[in-house]
């Protein structure tokens, strides 16, 4: 696995950035906890230049918005997603990136197939044993819990990125 080739990373939401969880609304919709260690890490990652995309099958408005308060552009929040590759091959297209490139954070078999797409398939130490057979890299931290921190750090500082600007954080977030 060579971070130093990542110029990019796409992640799922549930069971990667949330611990799995979902609580239901009476409207329907569904409640997620964000770790804020993982919010930063993909903070880094966009203060730095890198694109990051949300590759989802959920489908409610609160992911795109949590993203935003992270960095993610808006566009870059694909939601719904039944087939991820779709998703994840306009993204790499969006950016002129191969998708060796792109290190992707999958939990389930859903996203097995971008997993093994992309450059470095990551996933949590909590996912479903056919995606810790098919990943690169199983983080130390479960989904929800620091595995997007984890790993995004790791690249970035093996590339020499890991830096933080106050000026440039007070001006983007």
């Amino acid at each position: 696995m060579d971070l130093k080739k990542i110029k990019a990373f796409a992640f799922d939401i549930d069971g990667v950035a949330t611990n799995g969880s979902l609580l239901c609304t009476s409207e329907g919709d569904f409640l997620r906890i964000y770790d804020a260690k993982d919010g930063f890490g993909i903070r880094m990652a966009a203060m730095n230049g890198y694109p990051v995309a949300v590759i989802t099958g959920g489908s409610s408005e609160t992911i795109r918005m949590r993203m935003q308060a992270s960095g993610v552009k808006p566009e870059d929040v694909f939601l719904h997603c039944r087939n991820k590759m779709e998703e994840f091959t306009l993204f790499c297209e969006r950016y002129n990136l191969s998708p060796e490139e792109v290190m992707y954070f999958g939990d389930d078999v859903p996203d097995i197939e971008v997993m093994k797409a992309s450059g470095c398939g990551v996933c949590p130490s909590d996912a479903v044993v056919e995606v810790q057979k098919e990943a690169d890299w199983i983080t130390d931290a479960p989904g929800g819990k620091g595995c997007l921190r984890e790993a995004i750090e790791k690249t970035l500082r093996k590339q020499g990125k890991w830096i933080f600007d106050t000026e440039e954080y007070k001006r983007k977030f």
